[in-house]
């Protein structure tokens, strides 16, 4: 029997009920940035990920891809084209991980990776500069892949998110959902960090199940809390 495949299970729902409205908007406090995604243009970055990771790297399902990489917008889209791919995601440095994505400064925590990419989290996508010989550039190198995916089947028990299968994780994603509230409705304003399973779950996962949409915000001004509740129509928050 196939898994269920985790990005199919979080998307597709969505897709089907709105799939232009603003799934993620992400904020940097400290530079002032702000971007925003529909689920489509979501679905597209992530599509490139899967594309990259299987075509360009040559993972197949049950790979591991140690995620390095702060709560971000791109973070979502690497995450969901992991699991598009049908590979493991842990959220810590791992030696035995076949792939790594990783920011510049965590490099060195995943030196033991055979592959190794990077990401700037640059606003407008700009390139890592200075990089090391073999290390992948992910802003360049995912650009060229194509926007659409169709997944390879991956076994029933292959495990998704640090040893939790897809059907288990997204079980934890609903019962988490279901106890903070979340509906199709909400828009959830968070400055929970993805650095455990736990945070991920609670913080992406969880409103993505039940359909909300995420306004993420990094490096947190409590001063501008309220303002952005009210301009972005703000009906839920986490911590």
């Amino acid at each position: 029997m196939a898994a269920p495949n985790l990005t199919v299970a979080l998307l597709d729902p969505i897709m089907e009920r709105d799939p232009a409205g603003p799934r993620i908007t992400w904020y940097d406090d400290a530079s002032g940035a702000r971007i925003e995604l529909s689920a489509l243009t979501l679905a597209n970055w992530a599509a490139k990920t899967a594309n990259l990771v299987r075509d360009e790297v040559g993972l197949m399902p049950g790979a591991r891809v140690s995620v390095l990489l702060p709560a971000h917008w791109q973070t979502a889209a690497v995450l969901l084209g992991c699991w598009w791919a049908g590979t493991e995601v842990v959220l810590e440095p791992d030696p035995d991980a076949d792939l790594a994505l990783v920011t510049a400064d965590r490099l060195d925590e995943a030196a033991d990776a055979p592959e190794l990419a990077v990401l700037s989290l640059d606003p407008f996508g700009r390139p890592a500069p200075d990089l090391p010989i073999g290390v992948t550039d992910y802003a360049t190198a995912v650009r060229v892949h194509g926007d659409q995916f169709r997944p390879d089947p991956a076994p029933a028990d292959a495990a998704a998110l640090d040893g939790r299968t897809a059907a288990e994780t997204l079980d934890a994603a609903r019962r988490s959902a279901a106890a903070q509230g979340f509906s199709a409705e909400d828009r959830v304003l968070s400055t929970t960090d993805w650095t455990t399973t736990g945070e991920l779950v609670d913080g992406l996962l969880a409103v993505f199940v039940a359909q909300a949409s995420l306004v993420q915000v990094s490096n947190p001004d409590e001063e501008r809390m309220a303002q952005r509740t009210e301009s972005e129509k703000v009906t839920a928050r986490r911590a």
